[in-house]
């Protein structure tokens, strides 16, 4: 590992570059300390934290981006650290998600626990639910409608869409999808 106060060779597999880490934390004191610590233990350098306070993510957490500067191979042991500690890493770097899908739900959404529904689909490895949003009037049989906006990693849209068909039908729900490439 290059000590912080050294420059490493040039054009060496250990030169410290600019990452982006995205999380999500619970709204309880200290749990932005409780991010940035494994950050610090492992050799990252903060360059700007941008903890979005006044938004909550669908499942109710508080969105932070956090950009640090690290080896390559540090980033690695930064993100495994964070997952360690219970840090919910939405995205690392730019692996993470390349493309959106958004998906509409109808049904008892409320009567089957739209948390659970939510949690399951988040669940999934493929994919993301970065942005909800439900409709307040429900019909006489207590049905509702959701749009949720996914976000999936590179060629995974179909698994995404798998998992969303399989939270809905256990639960009764109709799914109103898009067509995705390849589909007429």
């Amino acid at each position: 590992m290059v000590p912080v106060s050294e420059s490493p060779p040039e054009g060496d597999a250990d030169e410290r570059q600019a990452h982006t880490v995205r999380l999500e934390l619970v709204d309880e004191p200290g749990e932005l300390l409780n991010a940035l610590r494994p950050i610090a233990e492992n050799g990252g350098n903060l360059l700007s934290v941008f903890h979005e306070r006044g938004s909550l993510t669908p499942r109710g957490r508080i969105p932070v981006e956090v950009d640090l500067e690290c080896t390559p191979r540090q980033f690695e042991t930064v993100v495994e650290a964070l997952r360690e500690a219970g840090v919910n890493v939405i995205q690392a770097g730019t692996e993470r998600y390349g493309e959106e899908v958004t998906v509409l739900l109808a049904g008892a959404l409320v009567g089957t626990d739209l948390s659970d529904t939510l949690s399951r689909i988040e669940e999934c490895t493929s994919a993301s639910v970065v942005d909800f949003s439900l409709t307040d009037e429900q019909g006489a049989d207590g049905v509702s409608s959701a749009r949720l906006r996914l976000a999936a990693t590179e060629g995974s849209v179909n698994a995404a869409l798998d998992c969303v068909r399989d939270v809905a039908d256990e639960k009764e729900l109709h799914v109103v999808e898009p067509l995705v490439e390849g589909e007429a």
